[in-house]
Protein backbone atom coordinates (compact mmCIF):
# COMPACT_ATOMS: atom_id res chain seq x y z
CA UNK A 1 0.00 0.00 0.00
CA UNK A 2 1.36 3.46 -0.85
CA UNK A 3 1.95 5.90 1.96
CA UNK A 4 0.08 9.21 2.11
CA UNK A 5 3.07 11.03 0.62
CA UNK A 6 3.37 8.50 -2.20
CA UNK A 7 -0.34 9.00 -2.92
CA UNK A 8 0.37 12.73 -3.04
CA UNK A 9 3.08 12.08 -5.63
CA UNK A 10 0.56 10.16 -7.74
CA UNK A 11 -1.62 13.29 -7.87
CA UNK A 12 1.00 14.92 -10.13
CA UNK A 13 -0.71 13.28 -13.11
CA UNK A 14 -4.24 14.09 -12.02
CA UNK A 15 -6.61 15.36 -14.71
CA UNK A 16 -7.53 18.27 -12.47
CA UNK A 17 -5.18 21.27 -12.55
CA UNK A 18 -6.12 22.29 -9.00
CA UNK A 19 -5.14 18.85 -7.69
CA UNK A 20 -1.78 18.97 -9.48
CA UNK A 21 -1.14 22.41 -8.03
CA UNK A 22 -1.93 21.26 -4.48
CA UNK A 23 0.38 18.28 -4.95
CA UNK A 24 3.22 20.52 -6.13
CA UNK A 25 2.67 22.98 -3.29
CA UNK A 26 3.17 20.16 -0.79
CA UNK A 27 5.88 18.18 -2.54
CA UNK A 28 8.56 20.82 -3.16
CA UNK A 29 9.70 20.57 0.45
CA UNK A 30 10.10 16.80 0.18
CA UNK A 31 12.39 16.88 -2.87
CA UNK A 32 15.67 17.02 -0.91
CA UNK A 33 17.37 14.63 1.48
CA UNK A 34 15.91 11.27 2.47
CA UNK A 35 12.35 12.47 1.88
CA UNK A 36 13.02 12.51 -1.86
CA UNK A 37 12.64 8.72 -1.88
CA UNK A 38 8.88 9.23 -2.23
CA UNK A 39 9.42 10.24 -5.85
CA UNK A 40 10.60 6.68 -6.62
CA UNK A 41 7.03 5.49 -6.15
CA UNK A 42 5.50 3.63 -9.10
CA UNK A 43 8.86 3.19 -10.82
CA UNK A 44 9.68 6.93 -10.85
CA UNK A 45 6.41 7.85 -12.60
CA UNK A 46 6.75 11.31 -11.02
CA UNK A 47 9.70 12.19 -13.27
CA UNK A 48 7.52 11.89 -16.37
CA UNK A 49 4.79 13.97 -14.70
CA UNK A 50 7.23 16.67 -13.57
CA UNK A 51 8.74 17.01 -17.04
CA UNK A 52 5.27 17.62 -18.43
CA UNK A 53 4.48 20.15 -15.70
CA UNK A 54 7.78 21.96 -16.38
CA UNK A 55 6.27 22.98 -19.74
CA UNK A 56 3.05 24.30 -18.20
CA UNK A 57 1.79 27.82 -18.93
CA UNK A 58 1.63 28.64 -15.22
CA UNK A 59 4.84 30.28 -13.95
CA UNK A 60 4.25 28.86 -10.47
CA UNK A 61 3.82 25.30 -11.73
CA UNK A 62 6.91 25.56 -13.93
CA UNK A 63 8.97 26.98 -11.05
CA UNK A 64 7.88 24.29 -8.61
CA UNK A 65 8.19 21.31 -10.96
CA UNK A 66 11.60 22.44 -12.22
CA UNK A 67 12.77 22.96 -8.62
CA UNK A 68 11.77 19.40 -7.75
CA UNK A 69 13.51 18.02 -10.86
CA UNK A 70 16.68 19.95 -10.01
CA UNK A 71 16.66 18.57 -6.47
CA UNK A 72 15.96 15.01 -7.61
CA UNK A 73 19.17 15.02 -9.69
CA UNK A 74 20.91 13.82 -6.53
CA UNK A 75 19.25 10.47 -7.32
CA UNK A 76 21.28 8.97 -10.19
CA UNK A 77 18.32 7.02 -11.57
CA UNK A 78 16.10 10.10 -11.58
CA UNK A 79 18.86 12.16 -13.17
CA UNK A 80 19.29 9.63 -15.98
CA UNK A 81 15.55 9.53 -16.59
CA UNK A 82 15.58 13.29 -17.10
CA UNK A 83 18.70 13.63 -19.25
CA UNK A 84 17.93 10.55 -21.37
CA UNK A 85 14.79 12.33 -22.58
CA UNK A 86 16.42 14.15 -25.49
CA UNK A 87 13.27 16.07 -26.37
CA UNK A 88 13.02 17.44 -22.83
CA UNK A 89 16.73 18.27 -22.69
CA UNK A 90 16.40 20.23 -25.92
CA UNK A 91 13.29 22.03 -24.64
CA UNK A 92 15.05 22.90 -21.37
CA UNK A 93 18.13 24.25 -23.17
CA UNK A 94 16.18 26.50 -25.51
CA UNK A 95 13.71 27.61 -22.83
CA UNK A 96 16.61 29.06 -20.84
CA UNK A 97 17.25 31.31 -23.85
CA UNK A 98 13.67 32.59 -23.82
CA UNK A 99 14.28 36.06 -22.43
CA UNK A 100 10.75 36.30 -21.04
CA UNK A 101 11.13 33.06 -19.06
CA UNK A 102 10.58 33.76 -15.37
CA UNK A 103 12.03 30.35 -14.46
CA UNK A 104 15.28 30.63 -16.43
CA UNK A 105 17.55 30.57 -13.39
CA UNK A 106 16.07 27.42 -11.85
CA UNK A 107 16.28 25.83 -15.31
CA UNK A 108 19.99 26.76 -15.37
CA UNK A 109 20.39 24.89 -12.08
CA UNK A 110 18.59 21.86 -13.50
CA UNK A 111 20.75 21.91 -16.63
CA UNK A 112 23.93 22.18 -14.56
CA UNK A 113 22.85 19.21 -12.43
CA UNK A 114 22.12 17.14 -15.54
CA UNK A 115 25.64 17.84 -16.79
CA UNK A 116 26.90 15.10 -14.47
CA UNK A 117 25.74 12.66 -17.16
CA UNK A 118 27.47 11.92 -20.48
CA UNK A 119 24.20 12.30 -22.38
CA UNK A 120 24.22 16.04 -21.69
CA UNK A 121 26.70 16.46 -24.56
CA UNK A 122 23.65 16.18 -26.81
CA UNK A 123 23.31 19.94 -26.32
CA UNK A 124 26.03 20.42 -28.92
CA UNK A 125 23.71 18.99 -31.57
CA UNK A 126 20.67 21.11 -30.78
CA UNK A 127 19.82 23.57 -33.57
CA UNK A 128 16.86 25.95 -33.42
CA UNK A 129 13.65 24.81 -35.04
CA UNK A 130 10.97 27.36 -35.87
CA UNK A 131 8.21 24.96 -34.82
CA UNK A 132 9.44 24.42 -31.24
CA UNK A 133 7.26 27.24 -29.91
CA UNK A 134 10.09 28.92 -27.99
CA UNK A 135 10.85 32.53 -29.00
CA UNK A 136 14.45 33.52 -29.70
CA UNK A 137 15.48 37.16 -29.81
CA UNK A 138 17.42 37.47 -33.06
CA UNK A 139 18.86 40.82 -31.96
CA UNK A 140 20.62 39.10 -29.03
CA UNK A 141 21.32 35.64 -30.44
CA UNK A 142 23.18 35.44 -33.75
CA UNK A 143 23.60 31.65 -33.75
CA UNK A 144 21.02 28.90 -34.22
CA UNK A 145 23.00 26.50 -31.98
CA UNK A 146 21.84 26.25 -28.40
CA UNK A 147 25.34 26.04 -26.92
CA UNK A 148 26.24 29.38 -28.49
CA UNK A 149 23.01 30.91 -27.20
CA UNK A 150 23.62 29.61 -23.68
CA UNK A 151 27.06 31.21 -23.81
CA UNK A 152 25.47 34.49 -24.88
CA UNK A 153 22.96 34.28 -22.03
CA UNK A 154 25.79 33.88 -19.53
CA UNK A 155 28.06 36.57 -20.95
CA UNK A 156 25.48 39.19 -21.91
CA UNK A 157 22.86 38.40 -19.29
CA UNK A 158 24.69 38.83 -15.98
CA UNK A 159 23.07 41.21 -13.49
CA UNK A 160 19.71 40.64 -15.24
CA UNK A 161 20.76 42.61 -18.33
CA UNK A 162 18.87 40.33 -20.74
CA UNK A 163 16.11 38.80 -18.63
CA UNK A 164 14.72 40.73 -15.68
CA UNK A 165 13.99 37.42 -13.97
CA UNK A 166 17.41 35.80 -14.44
CA UNK A 167 21.16 36.38 -14.10
CA UNK A 168 22.19 32.99 -15.61
CA UNK A 169 24.94 32.56 -12.99
CA UNK A 170 24.46 28.80 -12.68
CA UNK A 171 25.37 28.26 -16.31
CA UNK A 172 28.94 28.60 -14.96
CA UNK A 173 28.54 25.21 -13.29
CA UNK A 174 27.04 23.79 -16.48
CA UNK A 175 30.09 24.99 -18.44
CA UNK A 176 32.40 23.53 -15.79
CA UNK A 177 30.80 20.10 -15.99
CA UNK A 178 30.43 19.97 -19.75
CA UNK A 179 34.10 20.93 -20.14
CA UNK A 180 35.00 17.61 -18.50
CA UNK A 181 34.11 15.99 -21.81
CA UNK A 182 36.41 16.25 -24.81
CA UNK A 183 33.59 17.69 -26.91
CA UNK A 184 33.13 20.40 -24.29
CA UNK A 185 36.82 21.24 -24.03
CA UNK A 186 37.06 21.53 -27.80
CA UNK A 187 34.12 23.94 -27.84
CA UNK A 188 35.66 26.29 -25.31
CA UNK A 189 39.06 26.53 -26.98
CA UNK A 190 38.02 26.72 -30.65
CA UNK A 191 36.88 29.84 -32.50
CA UNK A 192 33.15 29.68 -33.19
CA UNK A 193 31.78 30.51 -36.62
CA UNK A 194 28.91 32.74 -35.54
CA UNK A 195 31.06 35.42 -33.89
CA UNK A 196 34.67 34.40 -34.67
CA UNK A 197 35.53 34.36 -30.96
CA UNK A 198 37.06 31.60 -28.83
CA UNK A 199 34.44 30.99 -26.08
CA UNK A 200 36.89 30.72 -23.20
CA UNK A 201 37.99 34.29 -23.91
CA UNK A 202 34.45 35.49 -23.08
CA UNK A 203 34.56 33.78 -19.70
CA UNK A 204 37.90 35.09 -18.46
CA UNK A 205 36.60 38.45 -17.24
CA UNK A 206 34.45 36.66 -14.66
CA UNK A 207 37.44 35.22 -12.77
CA UNK A 208 37.47 38.40 -10.71
CA UNK A 209 33.74 38.97 -10.27
CA UNK A 210 34.10 38.86 -6.48
CA UNK A 211 30.44 39.57 -5.84
CA UNK A 212 29.43 36.26 -7.42
CA UNK A 213 31.08 33.07 -6.15
CA UNK A 214 29.03 30.92 -8.52
CA UNK A 215 30.38 32.63 -11.64
CA UNK A 216 33.97 32.72 -10.43
CA UNK A 217 34.01 29.11 -9.31
CA UNK A 218 32.31 27.72 -12.41
CA UNK A 219 34.55 29.72 -14.74
CA UNK A 220 37.67 28.67 -12.81
CA UNK A 221 36.77 24.99 -13.25
CA UNK A 222 35.91 25.54 -16.92
CA UNK A 223 39.36 27.03 -17.51
CA UNK A 224 41.03 24.21 -15.61
CA UNK A 225 39.13 21.47 -17.45
CA UNK A 226 39.86 23.13 -20.80
CA UNK A 227 43.58 22.77 -20.10
CA UNK A 228 43.64 18.98 -20.05
CA UNK A 229 44.55 18.92 -23.74
CA UNK A 230 48.18 19.97 -23.42
CA UNK A 231 48.72 20.38 -27.16
CA UNK A 232 46.53 23.51 -26.95
CA UNK A 233 48.54 25.17 -24.16
CA UNK A 234 50.97 27.13 -26.32
CA UNK A 235 48.18 28.74 -28.34
CA UNK A 236 46.17 29.56 -25.21
CA UNK A 237 49.22 31.12 -23.55
CA UNK A 238 50.74 33.00 -26.45
CA UNK A 239 47.69 34.11 -28.43
CA UNK A 240 47.35 37.74 -27.38
CA UNK A 241 43.73 37.74 -28.45
CA UNK A 242 43.00 35.20 -25.69
CA UNK A 243 45.44 36.49 -23.05
CA UNK A 244 44.74 33.58 -20.70
CA UNK A 245 47.54 33.82 -18.12
CA UNK A 246 46.65 37.17 -16.46
CA UNK A 247 43.13 35.96 -15.71
CA UNK A 248 44.50 32.89 -13.93
CA UNK A 249 47.07 34.91 -11.99
CA UNK A 250 45.00 37.96 -10.98
CA UNK A 251 42.72 36.01 -8.59
CA UNK A 252 45.74 34.66 -6.70
CA UNK A 253 47.57 38.01 -6.53
CA UNK A 254 47.37 40.81 -3.98
CA UNK A 255 48.73 44.34 -3.81
CA UNK A 256 50.39 43.22 -0.56
CA UNK A 257 52.73 40.89 -2.46
CA UNK A 258 55.51 43.41 -1.92
CA UNK A 259 58.64 41.26 -2.04
CA UNK A 260 58.73 40.65 -5.78
CA UNK A 261 61.91 42.34 -6.99
CA UNK A 262 61.87 44.87 -9.81
CA UNK A 263 63.17 42.55 -12.51
CA UNK A 264 60.59 39.87 -11.72
CA UNK A 265 57.87 42.50 -11.43
CA UNK A 266 58.44 43.77 -14.96
CA UNK A 267 58.45 40.23 -16.32
CA UNK A 268 54.92 39.67 -15.00
CA UNK A 269 52.04 40.12 -17.46
CA UNK A 270 51.23 43.81 -17.81
CA UNK A 271 47.97 43.42 -15.91
CA UNK A 272 49.84 42.36 -12.76
CA UNK A 273 52.67 44.89 -12.74
CA UNK A 274 50.88 47.83 -11.13
CA UNK A 275 48.04 46.48 -9.04
CA UNK A 276 45.79 49.01 -7.27
CA UNK A 277 46.36 49.33 -3.52
CA UNK A 278 43.01 47.72 -2.75
CA UNK A 279 43.61 44.65 -4.99
CA UNK A 280 42.80 41.51 -3.02
CA UNK A 281 43.05 37.81 -3.74
CA UNK A 282 39.96 35.77 -4.36
CA UNK A 283 38.32 35.43 -0.92
CA UNK A 284 37.55 31.72 -1.44
CA UNK A 285 40.62 29.48 -0.88
CA UNK A 286 39.08 26.65 -2.91
CA UNK A 287 38.87 28.87 -5.98
CA UNK A 288 42.50 29.90 -5.54
CA UNK A 289 43.37 26.19 -5.51
CA UNK A 290 41.55 25.67 -8.82
CA UNK A 291 43.61 28.43 -10.45
CA UNK A 292 46.79 26.92 -9.02
CA UNK A 293 45.78 23.57 -10.50
CA UNK A 294 45.36 25.31 -13.86
CA UNK A 295 48.92 26.59 -13.55
CA UNK A 296 50.01 23.06 -12.67
CA UNK A 297 48.39 21.77 -15.84
CA UNK A 298 50.22 24.43 -17.86
CA UNK A 299 53.43 22.94 -16.45
CA UNK A 300 52.84 19.65 -18.27
CA UNK A 301 54.86 20.76 -21.31
CA UNK A 302 58.36 22.15 -21.42
CA UNK A 303 57.16 25.10 -23.51
CA UNK A 304 54.51 25.83 -20.89
CA UNK A 305 57.00 25.74 -18.02
CA UNK A 306 59.45 27.97 -19.85
CA UNK A 307 56.71 30.48 -20.63
CA UNK A 308 55.54 30.56 -17.00
CA UNK A 309 59.12 31.11 -15.85
CA UNK A 310 59.53 33.97 -18.33
CA UNK A 311 56.42 35.62 -16.86
CA UNK A 312 57.67 35.48 -13.24
CA UNK A 313 54.99 33.05 -12.13
CA UNK A 314 57.28 31.51 -9.52
CA UNK A 315 57.78 34.75 -7.50
CA UNK A 316 54.01 35.27 -7.54
CA UNK A 317 53.41 31.73 -6.22
CA UNK A 318 56.10 32.28 -3.60
CA UNK A 319 54.30 35.39 -2.33
CA UNK A 320 50.98 33.57 -2.25
CA UNK A 321 52.47 30.72 -0.23
CA UNK A 322 54.13 33.13 2.17
CA UNK A 323 51.09 35.33 2.77
CA UNK A 324 48.21 32.83 2.82
CA UNK A 325 48.09 30.25 5.58
CA UNK A 326 45.95 27.52 4.06
CA UNK A 327 46.92 23.86 3.91
CA UNK A 328 45.48 23.06 0.48
CA UNK A 329 46.85 26.25 -1.10
CA UNK A 330 50.25 25.50 0.41
CA UNK A 331 50.23 21.97 -0.99
CA UNK A 332 49.41 23.02 -4.55
CA UNK A 333 51.92 25.90 -4.37
CA UNK A 334 54.55 23.35 -3.41
CA UNK A 335 53.71 21.20 -6.42
CA UNK A 336 53.79 24.16 -8.82
CA UNK A 337 57.17 25.30 -7.46
CA UNK A 338 58.54 21.78 -7.87
CA UNK A 339 57.58 21.85 -11.53
CA UNK A 340 58.89 25.37 -12.27
CA UNK A 341 62.16 25.23 -10.33
CA UNK A 342 63.38 21.79 -11.34
CA UNK A 343 66.00 21.33 -14.03
CA UNK A 344 64.88 20.35 -17.52
CA UNK A 345 66.06 16.94 -18.84
CA UNK A 346 67.60 16.87 -22.31
CA UNK A 347 65.19 14.24 -23.60
CA UNK A 348 61.87 15.10 -22.08
CA UNK A 349 58.89 12.78 -21.96
CA UNK A 350 55.91 14.85 -20.86
CA UNK A 351 54.14 12.02 -19.05
CA UNK A 352 57.20 11.36 -16.90
CA UNK A 353 57.62 15.03 -16.03
CA UNK A 354 53.98 15.34 -15.03
CA UNK A 355 53.93 12.19 -12.94
CA UNK A 356 56.90 13.05 -10.71
CA UNK A 357 57.73 15.88 -8.33
CA UNK A 358 61.19 17.00 -7.37
CA UNK A 359 60.89 16.24 -3.67
CA UNK A 360 59.28 13.90 -1.18
CA UNK A 361 58.07 11.47 -3.84
CA UNK A 362 54.97 13.60 -4.53
CA UNK A 363 52.98 12.46 -7.53
CA UNK A 364 50.85 14.50 -9.88
CA UNK A 365 49.40 12.36 -12.61
CA UNK A 366 47.12 13.80 -15.25
CA UNK A 367 44.52 11.11 -14.53
CA UNK A 368 44.57 12.01 -10.84
CA UNK A 369 43.93 15.68 -11.57
CA UNK A 370 41.07 14.77 -13.91
CA UNK A 371 39.43 12.66 -11.21
CA UNK A 372 39.78 15.49 -8.74
CA UNK A 373 38.09 17.77 -11.22
CA UNK A 374 35.16 15.43 -11.59
CA UNK A 375 34.88 15.01 -7.81
CA UNK A 376 34.87 18.77 -7.33
CA UNK A 377 32.10 19.10 -9.90
CA UNK A 378 29.99 16.25 -8.51
CA UNK A 379 27.97 18.37 -6.09
CA UNK A 380 24.32 18.70 -7.07
CA UNK A 381 22.87 22.17 -6.57
CA UNK A 382 19.83 21.86 -4.32
CA UNK A 383 17.11 24.49 -4.27
CA UNK A 384 15.68 25.16 -0.85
Amino acid sequence: MPTQLEELVSFLHSDQPAVRQIALDNLVGFSTGSNAAIFRYDNYRSIKDLKILAKDKSKVIVQQSTTILANLCDDVTARKLIVDDEEFLEYLSWKICDLSNASADIMCILLSNLAKEDKVTKVFSFVKREDDGIPLDKEVFKSNKVMDCLMDCFVKGYDRKLNKYANFDYLAYFFADISRFKMGREYFIQEQEYDNVIPIKKLLVFTEKYDCKTRREGVAYTIKNSLFDSEKHEVLLKNEDINLLPYILLPIASAKDSEIDEEDLFNLPDELQFLPEDKQRDPIPEIICVHLESILLLCTTRAGREYLRSKSVYPLIRELHKNVDHEDIGEVCHRVVNMLMRGEPENEVIEEIVSKSAEDGDELEAEEVDEESEDDDEAIVEVL
